[in-house]
């Protein structure tokens, strides 16, 4: 089954590791230097999903028809019935896989061969979206290099800035570099074929980063609305065509940023971006409690604004103290500004939403009469034999028809499907 894969990228010493490690609990290195990570870490998160999980209708179906009691009180799971494969669901609450992809620390110059250079570049290509993380504190400068936490506002504003503008040149000219490598050819396609060579070269050279006719064509009418030339493509400088790279950039590498350490930041930082979507985090502080949660120490779920002492955990008082401190910043920052960012990269930014394919529409479950095992995150206006696809390629390749699971209708191959929804597949 396909998963959506989000890259998470950024300056060296900014966090990264720490928000991998808080988003997955995967192991990683994490210090406080440049370049702690090397090579990609790859690792799965798990995000809520908007709407209750169906295994609660399915519960009040049961309950009303007297075939099953309610649950108890003490129900670890609080009432859900499903059995996920993947992820897991709690009162109903279902959560879905992500890829999460920290990608090593990157530097100015990374296109040009600093750094890890093209390798980290390389690195983001099957990605879908990027998370870059940037130090809301202005705390380091754009190597990494650690130069202090008493930052204004107007100073903290400037860093981050600065780190969002070397990130988009990096990429920027990598694309632009791309295409420049095989202009030659790119030039006599255009003049046999006109501007559908020049569309069919860019999308075959930049067909691994996930360039389709549909991308490519967006980002040629956004290049011709700011490229102000008119000299024909053969013509075209360095200038035009790393132009010409950023506008496919903006179109295959949709790009959110967390603003990382903003329990030490200065105020009014975020508001000094209000055209792109930023997201105040605190990866630092998550990583503590779901660490603190695996140890039994206290009850917290991602997203929350709070957390709960567990009563059999045996503490001291500096322990005790500590995580009421803790409480009172989670409180005030009204969560630690994790899962609201990988929520928004999800489902607003790539705009997918949560379906269940099921094996028997009346009771929800799969050959094995496990119930409602698989939710997949899939793109909006996918249709039901895509959906099948998703499932498996033969599936997709003998699509027959698919049953609605809540209303029994029989639908077709162009169905499409919406959030929440249960449907068997016939092949």
């Amino acid at each position: 089954m396909q998963s959506v894969r989000i890259g998470l990228v950024g300056k060296p010493n900014v966090g990264k590791s720490t928000f991998f490690s808080a988003a997955t609990l995967a192991q990683v290195d994490i210090a406080n230097y440049p370049f702690c990570t090397i090579d990609p870490n790859v690792g799965v998160a798990f995000v809520e999903a908007r709407l209750a999980c169906p295994c609660k209708e399915l519960r009040e179906k049961l309950e009303a028809d007297g075939r099953l009691k309610p649950a108890a009180d003490d129900d670890p799971r609080q009432g859900s019935l499903c059995e996920p494969r993947t992820g897991s669901c709690v009162g109903h609450r279902r959560s879905v896989p992500v890829a999460l992809v920290d990608v090593a620390g990157l530097v100015p110059g990374a296109s040009e061969g600093r750094g890890r250079g093209n390798a980290f570049l390389s690195d983001l290509a099957n990605c879908d979206v990027l998370i870059q993380v940037v130090d809301a504190a202005g705390s380091t400068d754009l190597e990494g290099q650690f130069r202090g936490a008493s930052a204004t506002t107007e100073e903290a504003v400037q860093s981050v800035r600065a780190e969002i503008e070397f990130l988009e040149h990096e990429l920027d000219a990598w694309i632009g570099g791309l295409l420049e490598d095989g202009w030659n050819r790119g030039v006599r396609r255009v003049q046999a074929e006109g501007e559908k060579g020049l569309t069919s070269f860019i999308q075959e050279r930049l067909s691994g980063l996930g360039a389709t006719s549909t991308l490519v064509a967006q980002g040629m009418l956004n290049f011709n609305a700011v490229h102000e030339s008119d000299q024909q493509p053969w013509d075209w400088d360095a200038a035009s065509l790393h132009l010409l790279g950023k506008c496919m950039r903006t179109q295959l590498f949709p790009i959110v940023y967390a603003a990382n350490k903003m329990d030490i930041a200065p105020p009014g930082v975020l508001d000094s971006f209000p055209d792109r979507t930023m997201v105040a985090c605190m990866a630092d502080m998550e990583l503590a409690l779901r660490r603190a949660t695996s140890s039994g120490l206290i009850d917290y779920q991602s997203g929350s604004s709070t957390f709960e002492l567990q009563k059999d955990a045996t503490l001291n008082d500096a322990q005790k103290k500590a995580l009421a401190h803790m409480n009172e910043r989670l409180q005030s920052a009204n969560g630690t500004g994790l899962a609201k960012l990988l929520d928004e990269v999800l489902f607003d930014q790539l705009n997918h939403i949560v379906v269940y394919p099921v094996q028997d529409e009346t009771h929800w479950v799969d050959g094995d009469g496990r119930v409602l095992p698989d939710a997949l995150v899939v793109p909006v206006g996918l249709h039901a034999k895509a959906l099948a696809g998703r499932v498996h390629t033969d599936l997709e390749a003998g699509f027959i028809r698919g049953v609605d699971g809540r209303t029994r209708r029989v639908v077709g191959a162009d169905h499409e499907m919406s959030d929440g929804d249960v449907l068997k597949i016939h092949a």
